[in-house]
Order: C-alpha cells, then structure tokens, then sequence
C-alpha cells in the first residue's frame, strides 16, 4: 500500500491560536501511540496568526482511518470547536519522494 499524507489549515477566532495550540497538545501526545501515524506537525505561520496547520504522513489509508476515528480524535473536536472560525480545509495528498521518506 501507498502512504497517504494530508496538509490541513484550522482556521481560528482572532487571538485563540495559542489556546488552541495547547489544546492540539493533547492530539500530538496521542498519536505517538498509533502505529501507522509517521509524521504528525503542527505549524503556525507567521504571516497568518488566525490558522494553525498540520502535515500528517500515514504509513497507508487505513493508518489515516485509525488517526481519523480514534477516541483522542474526537474529543479534541469538541474541546477545539469553540476556538475555531470554520471548518479545516484538508487537502490529501501521496507523497512521491523526499528526504527521510
């Protein structure tokens, strides 16, 4: 099977960026534990303090499926939700090559 990676940007209410980089925390401790989770970073970008962006790289489709349903997943949805100002844009995409790849 294929790796499989995602670039998601969460869009933010004005000055919650580091409340919800704290609470991304969580997310970040738990994936150490999924096995098909290779990569999983978080991002701000200087030049937009309202976003937070996330590169993931799964070891296949099904390593992503398990990050995307797990219990951790879920709840930091709720506990994220009233920080954000709309939904994550995600844009899947297949890794061909790179450094550490």
């Amino acid at each position: 099977m294929s790796k499989v990676s995602m670039w998601v940007r969460v869009p933010l209410q004005p000055g919650k960026r580091d409340e919800a980089a704290a609470l991304l925390g969580g997310v970040l401790a738990n994936v150490g534990d999924e096995e098909g989770t290779l990569l999983y970073i978080l991002h701000d970008d200087p030049n937009d303090p309202d976003a937070l962006f996330f590169y993931e790289l799964y070891s296949d489709a099904a390593a992503l499926k398990v990050h995307s349903s797990s219990d951790a997943f879920k709840a930091i949805g709720g506990l994220l939700g009233p920080l954000m100002a709309g939904a994550p844009t995600m844009q899947m995409l297949n890794p061909r090559a790179g450094k550490g790849f």
